[in-house]
This record gives C-alpha cells, sequence and structure tokens, in this order.
C-alpha cells in the first residue's frame, strides 16, 4: 500500500465531511504531480472495504492502465470495482451494476455527452470529480454537474515544502501570436504552422542545450510533422530522441517510453500524448512548442518535469509565451469562482495572470519582478534595465521592443479574448435575441453581414 502525505490524507477528509454536510458531487482538485490517483485509490479502498461498490471512469487508455495498477496496489476490493474508459462504460450502463460512488478523472471533461450519460443513469451515486484544472474553455462550467469543491494546496505550497521541485521559467518567442486562430476552444494546427517561426526547430535544441543540456525532456508539439522535424534536429545534434504521436503504434510507443524511463533516450517529443496521468518520473526538462487557450494544457506542460528528487532544479522552455496567457505555473489561481458558469460570476477575473512578470535580455529567464535580488535576475546575475527603458522581448532574433508596443501587444491579445467570447455567447442566437451593438457587430461579423446592418438593427431595437 502507498503511505499518504498529509496533504492527501487532508483532501481525503474534507471530501467526507463534504459529503456529512449533504453534498453528493464534489469537485476535487489537486495540481498535476500530487498524486491524484492515491487519494482516488484510498477512497476507493475505503468505499469497497464497506461493501459498497465503486466506478472509474476516465477517457484515456494509458492512464486507465496505470489506475487499475494503483488500486491494486492499495488494496481496493476490484471485485467491487468498476474501471474503464467512458466512451466504454457510458454505452454499457445497462449491463453494469450500480455504483455507489463514481470517481472521475480529469473531470474537467466531464460536461461530455458521455460522461453525463452515465451521470444521469446512476443519480443516488456520489460522485467525486477530480482535475488539476477545473476550468473549462467554452460558456459552461462544472457547477452544471457539482454541488461543492475542495481545493488543494497550491502550487507554491507544494513547492515550498518539498512535494514538487523548484523549476525556472525560460521564454523564448519563437512565434507571431496574432497568426493564431481559435476554434473549439483552442488553437487550430493550421494557424499554429503559421505562427511558429521555421527558426524554431534548430533553436529548440541550441536552447536545450544552453539551458538544459544533459537533462531528459519531453517536447511538446501541435502536429506531427512539426514533432518529427524537432526529433530529427536533436537526432542531427547527436542528442538520442523519439518522436510519439497518435498514429504510433501501441507497442512502438510504450517501448519508447520504457526507453525514456529507463534513461536510454534523452529526448521524448510528442504530440497530445503526455498531458494527463501518464508517469514518466524522471523528466527534468520540459520544451513547449505548441501554443494553447488552455489552462489545464499549459499546466501539464509546464508541470511534467516538477517530479521532486534531491537537489533537482527542473527547466522549463517557453518557445511560444504560454506565459503571456496564463502567467507562470506557480500562480495563484481562484479555482471556486473558475468553476462558475460565466454568466453567473461576479466581476472578479478568474483568467488574471498575477504579479508582474519580467523578463531578463540576456538569458530569458522569466520570473515574478518581486524575485529578482538587487535589480538583477535570480537565474544569471545579470543586471536588469529600468523598467521606463527599452527591453528585449524574447524572441529568437532579440527583436528590441519597446515598452509602449509591449503594451499595446498585450491589449490587443486582451481585445481579442473579449471579441473571442463575445462571438461564442452569440454563436446560438436569432437577432431577436441581441441586446447590445456589441453582440448586433460580432453577429454580423460572424454571419458576413455589412458593418451597417449592425448599427441599423440596433438603432430599430431601441425605438420598439
Amino acid at each position: 500500500m502507498f503511505t499518504l502525505r498529509d496533504y492527501q490524507t487532508e483532501t481525503i477528509d474534507k471530501v467526507y465531511q463534504s459529503m456529512r454536510q449533504g453534498h453528493k458531487r464534489i469537485i476535487v482538485q489537486q495540481p498535476p504531480r500530487t498524486g491524484k490517483t492515491v487519494i482516488m485509490a484510498e477512497i476507493a479502498r475505503r468505499t469497497t472495504g464497506k461493501n459498497n461498490r465503486v466506478m472509474f471512469v476516465i477517457h484515456r487508455k494509458e492512464v486507465l492502465a496505470q489506475a487499475k495498477a494503483t488500486f491494486k496496489q492499495q488494496n481496493v476490493d476490484m471485485g467491487l470495482a468498476t474501471m474503464g474508459m467512458v466512451q466504454s462504460l457510458s454505452r454499457r450502463l445497462d449491463n453494469l451494476s450500480p455504483p455507489d460512488l463514481i470517481l472521475i478523472d480529469e473531470a474537467h471533461h466531464a460536461l461530455a455527452k458521455s460522461y453525463v450519460r452515465i451521470l444521469q443513469a446512476y443519480p443516488d451515486a456520489y460522485v467525486l470529480f477530480f482535475t488539476a484544472t477545473p476550468v473549462r474553455t467554452g460558456h459552461d462550467q462544472l457547477d452544471q454537474v457539482a454541488d461543492d469543491i475542495i481545493v488543494g494546496k497550491s502550487i507554491k505550497w507544494l513547492t515550498d515544502h518539498h512535494f514538487l521541485a523548484p523549476y525556472k521559467y525560460y521564454g523564448l518567442g519563437d512565434i507571431d501570436r496574432t497568426k493564431l486562430r481559435k476554434r473549439n476552444g483552442d488553437y487550430t494546427v493550421e494557424s499554429m504552422d503559421q505562427a511558429l517561426d521555421r527558426k524554431i526547430y534548430g533553436n529548440i535544441v541550441r536552447q536545450y542545450q544552453r539551458l538544459a543540456n544533459g537533462k531528459q525532456a519531453v517536447v511538446y508539439c501541435h502536429s506531427v510533422e512539426s514533432a518529427k522535424r524537432v526529433m530529427a534536429e536533436f537526432e542531427k545534434a547527436g542528442i538520442s530522441s523519439a518522436e510519439v504521436d497518435g498514429n504510433t503504434p501501441a507497442k512502438t510507443r510504450d517501448d519508447l517510453v520504457a526507453k525514456f524511463r529507463r534513461q536510454e533516450l534523452m529526448i521524448l517529443v510528442n504530440v497530445n500524448l503526455f498531458t494527463e496521468g501518464v508517469d514518466l518520473p524522471n523528466v527534468d526538462c520540459v520544451i513547449m512548442a505548441r501554443p494553447t487557450q488552455s489552462l489545464a494544457l499549459y499546466l501539464q506542460f509546464s508541470m511534467r518535469c516538477l517530479n521532486p528528487r534531491e537537489g533537482k532544479t527542473a527547466i522549463i522552455i517557453d518557445h511560444v509565451d504560454n506565459f503571456l496567457t496564463f502567467g507562470l505555473p506557480i500562480n495563484d489561481r481562484d479555482w471556486e469562482q473558475a468553476i462558475v458558469t460565466k454568466d453567473k460570476r461576479t466581476s472578479k477575473s478568474t483568467g488574471d495572470v498575477g504579479p508582474a512578470i519580467t523578463q531578463c535580455q540576456e538569458c530569458f529567464g522569466t520570473f515574478y519582478r518581486s524575485d529578482m535580488k538587487d535589480r538583477c535576475c535570480p537565474y544569471c546575475g545579470h543586471e536588469m534595465k529600468a523598467e521606463n527603458k527599452d527591453y528585449k522581448v524574447v524572441n529568437v532574433d532579440l527583436q528590441e521592443i519597446k515598452n509602449a508596443e509591449l503594451v499595446k501587444h498585450r491589449k490587443d491579445m486582451a481585445q481579442k479574448i473579449i471579441q473571442d467570447n463575445l462571438m461564442s455567447n452569440i454563436a446560438g442566437k436569432s437577432p431577436g435575441q441581441l441586446r447590445t451593438l456589441q453582440e448586433f457587430q460580432a453577429y454580423a461579423k460572424l454571419h458576413g453581414f455589412k458593418p451597417g446592418w449592425a448599427w441599423y438593427q440596433y438603432k430599430n431595437r431601441r425605438k420598439h
């Protein structure tokens, strides 16, 4: 059996306290790399120990195999446990024994139809929604299915208490973010192709050699083509590497992961695989070559290397400026507010990137301004220029960008986010349901109407 950490026991105690208070559908937030599966296994052990049935639901095959092994090691009565993929379980509901408790892993997906079918089939079951990031892209949030949330320890607390490794974060900015376009809550592959500087592939290797040489690294790419190019650049530099994606045969993928775990491979380049759950304990460096609008993906990417080890400092290399959208991994986040569906929220933003972030012109280290020591970079000791002077923004060509230009860039990004949210909110409406001029303008843009249409319709509405 696993020996639970104090914070894991504290989370379990809070779950039972919430149940005693009458809650039946509870979100359990735990940061990545903090043993969510062990917590679930212990709750399952206690549940089956009282002769109650448990159902465990996940959406990835790799994670399911690991979870089954953890449940068995924790002495869960597997005769009372149903564990499966959400797609499979949702099709077999008529043939399954009703559970007393449902455990849903990576539960930010839980509003999908297959999950909802399971929840509706067992209205009397207790449900625990486990996730590191209880926030979804799109309108509806987890308050649609849950009635309480238990928030785990912060990433800062876990780092300060040595449950997560400290890290250095470097931003390289090999990207033109103005070319990024969204669909279904994240950037399209086509727009990422256009936005990424072609120099990024060679630069990934050079910056790895400069910042993390000799450390095992996982690289996140947005497409199979880009992943294969990155792998080729590492191989050309004499650094052992492999590429895995959704088309890689399962046995080949398992063999490559096993080689990486045995430290026979230095670099594992992947496309959308090593995000949720998969155990890669010896990763000391993460390289992000894929921009994202998903906070869940960002934290899974950036925190993949934070498993602690004596004397370890992890390295996070961000070639695509994801920190401009989300801040640093260690930012405090208001998860209680994040689970509230957007039209019910208070005015408090859940997308705030937190304390002021700055970058070193010398090493591209990215850190809180408050972490500077005697006005010097905490990573390399380089003296930082005064804030009101020009400074180099993180791109590979070291292009000088004025402070005013950076502020304008961030304002433009914020305006685009607001516009995208407005477009998604009016997408399913008819003209008769529109109220503000901004809504009419967004509707006109969405449907290809002339700009004058919005003003005419808005004036007409006000007359009536």
